[in-house]
C-alpha cells in the first residue's frame, strides 16, 4: 500500500510543478486508475501522514486548474476524484470538524462534477459520502450541544449542505430514470424549507428545470408533475419567484397538457392558462389561452372573447399578427379577417402599420379574392406615395407577394394579369432607381411583353434591365430575345457572346448570388433553341458553343455537339458541296470536344454504362464517314479516324466494333505514311512515321483479339500491317527492319508481291538497305519458281533489281566476288529469255546488254582484259534477243569489242615472250 501512496505522490508533484513537456491528461488517467484499486475507504494510522496534504494540495491543483480552464471537465471531475477519496483513506475514527467539513465539502463538489460530467452512477458514490459526513458532523454537534449556546449556527450550515446534496441527488436520480428516487429527495427538501425559507427560489427552478428536461423526453406526465411542484413550491413563502415566473411555470404546464392530450387535458390546460393569465398578463399567455381554445374546437364567441383581449396597449403588433395567421391556419377566417381589421385600425399611427397591410393582402390573395388584394395593395400603394411610406423590410414582402402572384399568373399564360401585378411592383420603385431586383423586375415584364406581342415595350423594359443591371446574364438574355425577334443578327449574336462571358466569369457582388453553371448553360441551350426556331444557324451555333464551353453537364455538352455537327453537315448537303477546310476543322474540334465530355460521363452517369456508349457510337459514326470523305486529304483522314478509333474504345467491345478500331488505325497508319511521303520532298517529319508505329501496334493488338474469334485467312491485315511498319521503320533508319523482315517471311504463305514491295521499300530513300532488299528479291524469285506457271516478265524485272543492287558503282567497288554474284544474275536473265514464251520487252533487254558491256569496259579501263573480254561478250550475247536495235548495236559494239579482244591477244602474247 505504501508502494502505492507513493506513485501518488510523485504524479502528483509532476502535475504541481506545472512543466510544458508534461502529459497532464496521462497523470491523471494514471492517477485515477491507481486510486479506483482503492476498494475500501478505511482508516490505517500507519500510512504515510503526508497523504492527506497531497489530497489537499491536488484539490488546490484542480481548482486553480478549474479557473484557468486549463483541462477538460471529466478530467477535472477525476482529479478531484483523486484528492477526495485520499482524504477519506487518511479518516481518523474519530475525525475533526475541520476534517469533516473539508470531507463535506470536497465530496459534494465532486460529485456535482461528476453530474457536470453526466455520470450519475459516480456522483452517487460522492454525494452518499457527503451525507455520512454531514451526519457524522451533525451528531458530533448535538453531543456538545448543551455545552454550546451557538449550536443552531452549525445546524443551519449543515441543513444548507444537506439540502444541496439532496437536490444534487434528485438530479442524479433523473439521469437515471428514477422518477420516484428524484421526488422522495424533492419531497425531504420541500419538508427542510420551513428552516430554509431563502432556498425555495433554488428548489422552484430546480423543479421547473425537471419538468422542462422531461418535456424535451417527451415524458408529459412526469413534466406535468415537475411543473406544477415548480409552481406550488414557488408560492409557499415570500422567498419564491415573483408572478411572472410562476406565470412562465403555468404557461408551460398548459403548453404540455395542451401536447400531451389536447381532449383530455384541455380543462386542465386551460385552466392552467387562466392561472397564468391572472397571475401575470403576457402576450405569450393570451396567445397561448387562444391557441388552447382554437385547438378545443371552441365556440367563435369564446375565440373572439380571447381575441379582444390581444387588443390592449401592451400587446405587440407581431403578436397580434401571428394571432391572424392562427385563425387562418384553423380556418376562422371571418375572425382572422374581423381581427386584422381591429388591429390596423389599433396600429393606424403605428409606423409597423404596413406589416399588418401586407399580410392583408397576403391572406386575401391565399383565400382567392384577388380583386379585394388588388385594392388593398392599391391602397397601400397611395398611402406610400402619400407619406406613409412602408419600411424597407415590409416593401421587401410585398414585392415578393406581388412577384409570387405574377409568376403565377404568368405559368398559367395569363400574361396580362401577370403584367398588372409586375406593375404594381414597379411603382414603388422611385424613379432612376439602379437596383439589380428591379432589372429583375424589368426582365419578367419584358418576357410579359414578348408573350403578349408588344415588341417596343419589351425592348423599352429590356433596356431599364440594362441600365440597371447589365452585367447579369438574364439581362444579357432578354437582350437576346428581343434581338431575334428584330431580326437582328448582330445584337444576338454580341448577346450571346455577353452570355457566354458570364456563364464562364459570373460577377460576384454584394446581396447577390453568384450565377450557377448549370442555370447558364440552360439558358444558352434556350437561345440556341430560339435561333434555330426563327431560322438563324449561324447564331445557334455561336449559342451551342459557348454552351459546350461552359456547361458542367457532360450530357448537354454533348447534346449541344450533336446539334453543331447536324448544322454543318447539313450545311454543306444543302450546298451539295464538298466540305470546306473551314467546315471540316469545325467538325473535327467539336468530335474532339466530344470525346473528352464521353470520358466525363461514367462518373456523372453512375449505373448507367450504355448511356456512354450510345453517346460514342453517335460520334464514332460522324467521325468514320467523314475519314471516308477525305481520302484525298490524308492529315484529316487520319485525324477523323483515330478520333473514331478513341470515341469506339467507349463502346461495347463487340465484334463489329472491334473491326472498325482495326480498320481506323490501319487507316490512320497509312496516312501517317503518305503523309511524310508528301512532306519528304522538303523537310521530313519523323513524327509521322512514330505515329504510324504507334497505330500500328495497337491496331497488331486489336487485330490479336479478332483472329481470336473466328476465320480471317483472306483478309490482308496482317501483310498491311507488316508493310506498313517495315517502311516506317526502313526510313527511320531502324535497326529493326531485318527482325521486320523475317517475321514477314514467318507468313504463310507469303506473298511474291508483298516481298517485291519489301524490296523496292528497302531501298526508297532516304532508306538504303541493299541487302534486305536483294534477300526480298530472291525470295520472291524462289517463290515464284515453284509455282505451277512462272511469268518471265515478273522474273526479269526482279533479277534486273537484283543486278542494279549488285553491279559496282565504281573503281573502287570492283570485286572479283561481287563480279561473280552479278553474273550469276545475269546468267538468271539470260534463261529467262531464252524459255520465255513471249519476247520480253526490247528496253528491258537493252537494260540488261549495257549494264553488262559497261562492266566489260569499266574492267578494260582496269587493263583487266581477259574479264574485260567475257563481260563485253556477255553483252554481245543479248544482242541477238535485241529486235529493231539489234542492227544499230552490233555496228557500235562490234568495233569496240574487236578492239577488247585485240587488246587481250597482245597482253597474252607479251606473257609468251616473256615466259
Amino acid at each position: 500500500m505504501e508502494t502505492l501512496f507513493a506513485q501518488i505522490k510523485v504524479s502528483t508533484e509532476k502535475l504541481l510543478e506545472n512543466q510544458i513537456n508534461v502529459n497532464i491528461d496521462e497523470i491523471i488517467e494514471n492517477l485515477f486508475n491507481e486510486v479506483s484499486s482503492l476498494k475500501t475507504l478505511t482508516a490505517a494510522k500507519s500510512w504515510d501522514p503526508e497523504v492527506e496534504e497531497t489530497a489537499v494540495q491536488l484539490w488546490n491543483w484542480a481548482v486553480t486548474k478549474h479557473v484557468g480552464s486549463a483541462i477538460g471537465l471529466e478530467h477535472k471531475a477525476k482529479v478531484r476524484h483523486v484528492a477526495c477519496r485520499l482524504l477519506y483513506v487518511c479518516e481518523s475514527d474519530s475525525p475533526s470538524e475541520s476534517t469533516l467539513r473539508r470531507q463535506i465539502l470536497m465530496a459534494t463538489k465532486t460529485g456535482r462534477t461528476w453530474l457536470d460530467c453526466k455520470n450519475p452512477t459516480m456522483a452517487d458514490e460522492f454525494l452518499s459520502l457527503a451525507v455520512k459526513s454531514l451526519e457524522v458532523l451533525y451528531s458530533k454537534l448535538m453531543s456538545r450541544g448543551e455545552r454550546r449556546m451557538d449550536i443552531n449556527i452549525p445546524k443551519g450550515d449543515i441543513e444548507k449542505d444537506l439540502f444541496r446534496v439532496l437536490t444534487y441527488q434528485a438530479e442524479s436520480a433523473l439521469m437515471q430514470d428514477d422518477h420516484q428516487g428524484a421526488v422522495s429527495q424533492v419531497s425531504r427538501c420541500k419538508d427542510m424549507l420551513e428552516r430554509l425559507p431563502k432556498e425555495t427560489g433554488y428548489l422552484c427552478l430546480l423543479c421547473y428545470n425537471f419538468g422542462i428536461n422531461n418535456y424535451n423526453l417527451k415524458k408529459y406526465r412526469e413534466s406535468t408533475f415537475w411543473l406544477s411542484q415548480s409552481h406550488d413550491i414557488g408560492k409557499m413563502n415570500e422567498f419564491g419567484p415573483g408572478a411572472s415566473v410562476r406565470a412562465k411555470v403555468l404557461r408551460l404546464l398548459a403548453t404540455v397538457f395542451l401536447e400531451w392530450d389536447y381532449q383530455e387535458y384541455k380543462e386542465k390546460a386551460l385552466s392552467a392558462v387562466n392561472l397564468a393569465n391572472k397571475e401575470s398578463v403576457h402576450p405569450s399567455g393570451l396567445f397561448l389561452k387562444m391557441r388552447i381554445l382554437l385547438t378545443c374546437k371552441a365556440e367563435d364567441e369564446h375565440v373572439r372573447a380571447a381575441i379582444m383581449q390581444l387588443l390592449g396597449p401592451e400587446i405587440p403588433l407581431d403578436v397580434c399578427l401571428s394571432t391572424v395567421r392562427l385563425l387562418m391556419t384553423e380556418n376562422r377566417e371571418s375572425l382572422a379577417f374581423e381581427f386584422l381589421q381591429q388591429v390596423c385600425q389599433c396600429f393606424e399611427s403605428s409606423p409597423e402599420l404596413g406589416v399588418a397591410l401586407v399580410l392583408h393582402v397576403e391572406l386575401l390573395l391565399q383565400r382567392g379574392r384577388e380583386a379585394q388584394g388588388k385594392q388593398q395593395v392599391e391602397r397601400i400603394m397611395a398611402e406610400h406615395h402619400a407619406g406613409k411610406p412602408l419600411s424597407p423590410q415590409t416593401l421587401c414582402l410585398l414585392h415578393s407577394l406581388l412577384w409570387d402572384r405574377a409568376a403565377r399568373h404568368f405559368e398559367a399564360h395569363n400574361y396580362a394579369e401577370a403584367l398588372q401585378w409586375y406593375s404594381y411592383s414597379l411603382s414603388f420603385y422611385p424613379a432612376g432607381t439602379m437596383d439589380q431586383n428591379l432589372a429583375k423586375l424589368q426582365r419578367n415584364r419584358a418576357s410579359c411583353f414578348l408573350q403578349l406581342q408588344q415588341l417596343e415595350k419589351a425592348k423599352d423594359a429590356v433596356n431599364e434591365a440594362e441600365r440597371c443591371d447589365p452585367g447579369n446574364i438574364f439581362t444579357q438574355f432578354s437582350i437576346y430575345k428581343v434581338a431575334l425577334l428584330e431580326k437582328d443578327m448582330l445584337q444576338a449574336t454580341e448577346a450571346v457572346r455577353q452570355m457566354a462571358k458570364l456563364s464562364v466569369e459570373p460577377i460576384s457582388c454584394q446581396e447577390r448570388l453568384l450565377m450557377g453553371p448549370r442555370a447558364a448553360s440552360d439558358l444558352l441551350a434556350a437561345a440556341a433553341h430560339m435561333a434555330l426556331e426563327n431560322g438563324q444557324p449561324d447564331t445557334a451555333a455561336t449559342a451551342l458553343r459557348s454552351l459546350c464551353q461552359s456547361s458542367a453537364d457532360s450530357a448537354q455538352a454533348l447534346r449541344a455537339l450533336r446539334c453543331l455537327v447536324r448544322l454543318v453537315l447539313s450545311a454543306t448537303e444543302n450546298e451539295s458541296e464538298e466540305m470546306s477546310d473551314a467546315d471540316l476543322d469545325a467538325v473535327l474540334s467539336y468530335l474532339a470536344m466530344a470525346l473528352q465530355k464521353v470520358s466525363q460521363l461514367p462518373s456523372e452517369l453512375g449505373s448507367d454504362p450504355a448511356k456512354r456508349a450510345d453517346e460514342a457510337s453517335w460520334f464514332r459514326k460522324i467521325a468514320w464517314n467523314l475519314a471516308l470523305q477525305c481520302v484525298k486529304i490524308p492529315d484529316r483522314m487520319r485525324d477523323f479516324f483515330v478520333l473514331s478509333y478513341q470515341l469506339s474504345q467507349f463502346c461495347k467491345p463487340e465484334k463489329a466494333v472491334l473491326m472498325g478500331q482495326k480498320t481506323c488505325l490501319l487507316m490512320a497508319a497509312a496516312a501517317c505514311l503518305e503523309l511524310y511521303r508528301m512532306s519528304a520532298q522538303s523537310a521530313p517529319q519523323t513524327e509521322q512515321l512514330t505515329q504510324a508505329l504507334e497505330h500500328i501496334q495497337s491496331c497488331r493488338e486489336i487485330w490479336k483479339t479478332l483472329k481470336a474469334t473466328g476465320d480471317f485467312l483472306r483478309d490482308p491485315t496482317d501483310t498491311l500491317l507488316s508493310l506498313y511498319e517495315f517502311e516506317a521503320r526502313a526510313k527511320l533508319s531502324d535497326p529493326k527492319l531485318e527482325a521486320v523482315l523475317e517475321a514477314i517471311l514467318e507468313v504463310d504463305p507469303v506473298e511474291t508481291k508483298t516481298l517485291e514491295t519489301v524490296a523496292a521499300l528497302a531501298v526508297e530513300p532516304p532508306a538504303h538497305f541493299p541487302q534486305v532488299s536483294k534477300r526480298a528479291l530472291k525470295m520472291a524469285l524462289s517463290l515464284h519458281r515453284k509455282q505451277p506457271r512462272e511469268d518471265p516478265s515478273r522474273c526479269s524485272r526482279w533479277v534486273c533489281s537484283l543486278i542494279e543492287l549488285s553491279l559496282p558503282g565504281g573503281v573502287s567497288e570492283v570485286e572479283p566476288r561481287t563480279l561473280e554474284e552479278v553474273w550469276g544474275y545475269f546468267e538468271e536473265a539470260r534463261s529467262i529469255i531464252a524459255s520465255a514464251s513471249e519476247e520480253l520487252p526490247e528496253l528491258e533487254v537493252l537494260w540488261l546488254l549495257t549494264r553488262a558491256w559497261n562492266t566489260g569496259i569499266l574492267l578494260f579501263s582496269l587493263a583487266q582484259f581477259p574479264e574485260a573480254e567475257r563481260w563485253c561478250g556477255l553483252g554481245m550475247a543479248f544482242l541477238c534477243h535485241l529486235r529493231s536495235l539489234q542492227e544499230s548495236y552490233r555496228i557500235k559494239m562490234s568495233s569496240l569489242y574487236a578492239e577488247v579482244l585485240d587488246q587481250l591477244d597482245k597482253t597474252n602474247r607479251n606473257v609468251i615472250i616473256d615466259e
